[in-house]
């Protein structure tokens, strides 16, 4: 079986952690029965300097055209001029649509040798496994009109919050499928006390949990969930939450496991590849860290993870991808750590070091199969 995969590595620490993510992809399918043809395109800053535009048509044709996408963050100070027409962040918006990418999953499970990282107390952080689902197309990041203008007071700012029933109903959906899978608890997020978006948003989520009767579902307060994922995460299953609440939540939920250096992501669509699972875009939580870009010292660890998903979701190789994940979590049982989780003395490495790390147990698993 073949496959494309489209690469776009960002900006920042973009092409450091998705070049280790890429070697260890490849490796993990050097036995398998598959084909994986990769292609580079520019996206971002980088595309902003070379093209004049975030996404280029090209990089958009060849996103089309592609099985799976493998991404690293975009942006930077160099381009971070909100008075600008276009910005990098706005050709990664632009792809999810044109893609139609509603559903982006962000797994968070604790990890007990790293419990220390996190700055909440291990009896809360231990034993957390949980997915938020953020809709991905919808709500204020795309709403219009989203402007700045003269009002009769002087200036004033607006942006328009837009949800339709379709939208909201689809990816709730599956945040029900997936719950189905795992431990059958959905959360569905939302400021219905508030937002008539919201009250719509409620309205769908509580009409599809009767569809779903072997699924616990409960509805929550965008401000009380933030409360309750610091206090109690470890009640959580699959959370579901509009575009902008899932974005805030989900950065949240990263201090759970002591850095976004671990957390990938995975956005899926509706239409399906050549192998009859969801074409998607895969690429870690964090942004793109130009501070350290060029160092080696950023932690690969959350596009590798994002490389598993990808195997998992658009190709169908879920035992690959636990292979991943299994090697991912030997290295850290190992003690190495990155600087972002603590690193120093003889066990700190930096990004390349990470990810030869990784696929040396990767190695080891695949030689004792």
């Amino acid at each position: 079986m073949a496959y494309k995969i489209l690469v776009l590595r960002g900006d920042g620490i973009g092409p450091e952690v998705v070049g280790e993510a890429l070697q260890v992809l490849k490796l993990v399918v050097r036995d398998a029965p598959v084909d994986l043809e990769f292609k580079d395109a520019p996206i971002g800053g980088h595309a902003l300097d070379q093209f004049g535009t975030s996404l280029p048509e090209t990089t958009l044709a060849l996103a089309k055209d592609s099985d799976a996408i493998l991404m690293g963050a975009v942006g930077g100070p160099k381009w971070d001029n909100p008075q600008a027409s276009d910005r990098p962040e706005r050709g990664l918006l632009a792809l999810r649509k044109e893609l139609g990418l509603f559903a982006n999953l962000r797994p968070v499970k604790s990890v007990k040798e790293l419990l220390a990282a996190s700055p909440l107390k291990p009896e809360i952080v231990n034993g957390v496994d949980l997915v938020v689902i953020r809709e991905l197309t919808g709500g204020i990041y795309y709403g219009k009109p989203s402007e700045q203008r003269q009002g009769p007071g002087g200036r004033e700012a607006v942006d328009t919050c837009l949800y339709t029933e379709a939208e909201i109903e689809r990816v709730l959906r599956y945040g029900f499928e997936l719950a189905q899978t795992r431990r059958k608890r959905l959360t569905s997020v939302d400021k219905a006390n508030v937002m008539s978006s919201s009250r719509l948003w409620r309205e769908v989520a509580t009409r599809l949990s009767a569809e779903f009767k072997d699924v616990h579902f409960e509805n929550q307060l965008v401000d009380s969930m933030a409360m309750h994922l610091i206090r109690r995460p470890r009640d959580f299953d699959v959370i579901v939450a509009e575009n902008m609440f899932g974005d805030i939540l989900t950065d949240e939920a990263s201090v759970l496991v002591g850095s976004m250096g671990l957390l990938p992501s995975a956005s899926l669509g509706e239409e399906v590849n050549s192998a009859g699972f969801r074409i998607g875009l895969y690429e870690p939580i964090h942004g793109s860290a130009p501070d350290i870009a060029g160092r080696d010292e950023a932690n690969p660890l959350a596009a590798i993870l994002s490389a598993a998903m990808l195997l998992e979701h658009s190709l169908g190789m879920r035992a690959e991808a636990e292979q991943i994940q299994a090697a991912v979590e030997a290295v850290i049982r190992d003690g190495h750590r990155t600087r972002d989780l603590g690193g120093a003395g003889p066990r700190a490495v930096g990004c390349k070091a990470m990810g030869r790390l990784v696929r040396d147990h990767l190695e080891n698993l695949m030689q004792a199969e």
